[in-house]
């Protein structure tokens, strides 16, 4: 609507009927000559003008009120808020044909403004410009400042343009709604011009820029303007100090704030408020708590303003005493209807675990209640293991009729598997927060969790302005499925685009570059990377490149950033402890152990896996019971994984009644790994009937876990009853179980290489079968025999010894041999264990050929190197 039309609308609208309620005649002539009028141009903004309340009994009281007594009554109701009275007198007056003037107009603007009524601003404006008032500069700025309120920057732009004089309060009035309307750009401008103008700003105009400064996040300008501010004297100005403090304290600058702030010689509750706030919003939780204490010692009373900080301090700390304190205050100050205080309030109740408390206080909210109140109670369910409880509020939430915001959908998604991640997906593509950074990333990382990674790709891809949160949350599901290839390419991807990388992005992509498949020298390009970004020292950095180096076999690499590490937490350590057990250096694993218990380091579970795991891989039993039993005597319950641990020291010293004695005393029921740790140690000591029992506890659990069927058939082979591993072999059939079979991959060149045992497929198998006949030569000239009992199978022993020669890992090794320089330490990693005849042969190889051999199988690595093996025999 054009300001053109409005005013031929309201030319008409002149009355000097009495009026004395708003059921008048005349009042419903005037609604509907302006209702037909306006209609025309937006039949939307009427509804708005529907009732006013009634009007006063002004004229009731005096038949000739003279001009200064109705603009005082006026101006008394504008100051005292009570704007819907001062526009229904206004009313009164336009009906009764009384004479207004400039000052009259320039209230009822403020009042409309205030209201953020635009329809009746127009229909004022109208009048104004039909008495020629418009030239006045109070007027016109009152109508400036009146559509920028109401969020009509275009047409408070052209009145301000219009007008024929204009004074510093007209610019501030301009400045302060582009600000309003979030134009920071605009305000800067003006600035600018207002000033090349000869306008010389107040304290008013300075303010109205610091704010736009600290919103736009230009501190270099803010120091600018805060320059001005001395030399046109206004740095003793409360308000203006004010607008300081909050632009340097929104720019992170708290030092500058406190400067401001101390050199204040009064302050109101506006500034200890602004300071308090300020410094939660940065962290300085201490800060704050020590303001809010000097706040009480001045005697400054508490504003409504300054509890919502100060809650959020109880809900960072857990203070649920304090929390307390300020809702007994809250109820004595009469503060108790704002919800931003009561959403407050139960955000501090749920993380102090007091559910019952905020839920009360969401009940209690009534029609108060909004989106954010219920997500806060949502969320605070979730914070405290309420996930049933989260996803039935959700529910009641959308049949309240309540829509759920961007921030609902993030929170809602953490409460898998009470929620579908495909029905919450839904819902949002309905809603159309699939594109949000924030909700995009939620159901992305909700797919990461189901192990969805292609549709999480999806959602990754349709995501508008991909924030670093986004990209290392797709990061973190490549490599929890290990696909190294695939986070590198989103690594590249990102920094092509342009995105900094940050100390999260960084711990991914790592983490993904320690899966078995990942090429070995892709996590040292990553750390070179890291170093270059600075980040190489931040804790889940290194943390994450311990982990790395100590999975891809440098643990030597792994030590040197355990070592070097300036800050180190529980995941530092277990990953130290759990990379020395892999690679069967018990001892150190034990001694890193100790040095954690002399720093008072706080020990979870992972930390007593790892220790007992090394005291596995080494035979160490006494040590391992004693650990056990330390864990135990500091409260930890074991879990599932611990008694496993337990059961595997036992079984690989050959203790088999004492593991099964762990497993009759655990309090639940043994899961699928113990009972296969278990089947796996009847085999190596030739237990039939207790292997026979764990077996079939794996396959009741497991039916078609194929290493159940393999090792109960390898335990008859063992002892010769081939007519039971014929009725293992047979069962597999029918229940359609098919055995993983064993390979080996080597890295050369940064090409991985695969082999079967047995495989002819590789383009060099002639050279690599040539070799092994070589080094076959070789091992028998140094008193080798093949151990045929490795081989499981009613054959002869010369085809069993061919068999053994063929083995993946040998014909990974032989590969190695042939292709790269002599000295050259070879990696092999197999997916399946090393048996003992293999385990022979490469430490004869190591000996023979002078390399440093690295073997990765899925219990653990051996290095072997001069004819021994790292594990000592014993794995």
């Amino acid at each position: 609507m054009t300001i053109g039309i409005s005013l031929g609308a309201l030319t008409k609208t002149q009355t000097k009927h009495s009026l004395k309620t708003l059921d008048n005649p005349f009042y419903k002539s005037l609604s509907h000559l302006q209702t037909n009028a306006l209609n025309r141009q937006s039949s939307k903004l009427y509804a708005k003008s529907a009732t006013l309340p009634q009007i006063p009994h002004l004229f009731e009281k005096s038949p000739q009120p003279d001009l200064a007594q109705y603009n005082g009554l006026l101006f008394e109701y504008s100051r005292n808020n009570n704007n819907k009275e001062a526009l229904n007198l206004f009313l009164g007056i336009h009906s009764f044909g009384l004479p207004v003037d400039a000052s009259t107009f320039s209230c009822v603007f403020k009042v409309c403004g205030c209201m953020f009524n635009e329809i009746a601003g127009r229909q004022v404006h109208c009048q104004c410009l039909k008495l020629g008032l418009l030239g006045n500069v109070s007027v016109g700025t009152s109508l400036v400042d009146m559509y920028m309120k109401t969020e009509n920057v275009k047409d408070g732009r052209r009145v301000f343009d219009h007008m024929g004089e204009r004074n510093v309060v007209s610019w501030t009035s301009l400045l302060g709604g582009y600000a309003q309307n979030g134009m920071n750009e605009e305000v800067l401008k003006l600035f600018v011009t207002m000033q090349i103008e000869g306008i010389k700003p107040n304290a008013y105009t300075l303010a109205a820029v610091l704010g736009a400064l600290a919103d736009k996040g230009m501190v270099e300008k803010g120091v600018q303007v805060h320059s001005l501010i001395i030399k046109f004297g206004f740095e003793t100005t409360i308000f203006v100090c004010n607008s300081l403090i909050n632009m340097y304290l929104k720019s992170g600058m708290d030092e500058d704030a406190r400067a401001v702030f101390d050199g204040m010689e009064t302050k109101n509750a506006v500034t200890w408020n602004c300071m308090i706030a300020g410094y939660v919003t940065n962290g300085l939780d201490l800060a704050a708590f020590e303001t809010f204490y000097h706040m009480r010692l001045a005697g400054v009373k508490l504003t409504r303003m300054a509890f919502a900080p100060l809650i959020k301090l109880c809900a960072n700390h857990k203070e649920l005493s304090f929390a307390r304190q300020l809702h007994c205050r809250i109820l004595k100050d009469d503060f108790a209807f704002d919800p931003k205080i009561k959403t407050a309030l139960m955000v501090a109740y749920s993380k102090c675990s007091e559910m019952d408390d905020a839920f009360k206080l969401f009940s209690a909210m009534h029609e108060a209640q909004n989106v954010v109140s219920w997500t806060a109670m949502i969320s605070g369910h979730l914070q405290n293991g309420g996930i049933e409880q989260a996803a039935n509020l959700f529910s009641l939430m959308n049949k309240e009729g309540v829509r759920p915001n961007h921030f609902t959908y993030s929170t809602i998604l953490a409460a898998q598997p009470a929620v579908s991640p495909f029905q919450i997906h839904a819902q949002v593509i309905k809603a159309n927060y699939d594109k949000s950074p924030t909700v995009g990333t939620a159901i992305l990382d909700a797919y990461v969790k189901l192990g969805n990674i292609e549709e999480a790709a999806k959602v990754f891809e349709l995501i508008d302005e991909r924030d670093i949160v986004a990209w290392s949350a797709m990061l973190a599901g490549y490599a929890q499925i290990g696909d190294s290839e695939g986070a590198s390419k989103i690594f590249i991807q990102l920094a092509k685009e342009g995105i900094k990388p940050n100390e999260f992005t960084f711990s991914s992509v790592l983490n993904a570059c320690a899966a078995p498949t990942a090429p070995l020298g892709q996590g040292k390009q990553f750390h070179a990377w890291a170093i270059k970004s600075k980040l190489s020292e931040a804790l889940c950095v290194s943390s994450a490149l311990v982990t790395m180096y100590a999975k891809r076999g440098n643990i030597d690499n792994a030590y040197q950033v355990f070592k070097r590490q300036p800050e180190r937490d529980p995941v530092s350590w277990n990953s130290m402890i759990s990379g020395y057990a892999q690679h069967g250096h018990a001892n150190k694993a034990l001694i890193v152990f100790e040095e954690m218990q002399r720093q008072n380091v706080e020990m979870d579970y992972i930390t007593f896996i790892g220790v007992i795991s090394a005291c596995t891989h080494s035979g160490l039993v006494d040590e391992g019971e004693k650990y056990f039993n330390m864990m135990v005597k500091n409260h930890m319950s074991p879990t599932m994984e611990l008694y496993s641990c337990m059961v595997d020291l036992y079984s690989r010293a050959g203790l088999l009644d004492k593991a099964m004695d762990i497993i009759n005393r655990m309090p639940f029921p043994a899961g699928a790994t113990v009972w296969r740790t278990l089947l796996s140690a009847c085999r190596v000591h030739h237990n039939l009937e207790l292997g026979k029992l764990a077996a079939e506890q794996l396959i009741s659990l497991q039916p078609q876990d194929s290493a159940a069927y393999v090792l109960l058939s390898n335990i008859y082979a063992a002892t010769g009853n081939w007519q039971e591993r014929t009725k293992v072999r047979k069962l597999m059939e029918k229940r359609k179980v098919r055995k993983e079979p064993g390979y080996s991959w080597i890295e050369v060149k940064n090409k991985t290489h695969s082999f079967l045992a047995g495989d002819l497929s590789h383009p060099m198998s002639d050279h690599i079968y040539s070799k092994l006949d070589e080094l076959k030569t070789r091992l028998k000239d140094m008193g080798y025999q093949p151990d045929t009992n490795y081989v499981l199978q009613d054959i002869d022993d010369e085809h069993k010894e061919t068999i053994l020669s063929q083995h993946s890992e040998r014909l990974a090794i032989a590969f190695g041999l042939l292709v790269t320089p002599p000295g050259t330490a070879l990696q092999i990693v197999k997916n399946l264990r090393v048996c003992g005849d293999c385990h022979t042969v490469i430490k004869l190889i190591s000996l023979i050929e002078g390399r440093e051999i690295v073997v990765r199988d899925t219990n653990r690595f051996h290095h072997f190197q001069a004819g021994s093996c790292s594990c000592g025999d014993y794995w």
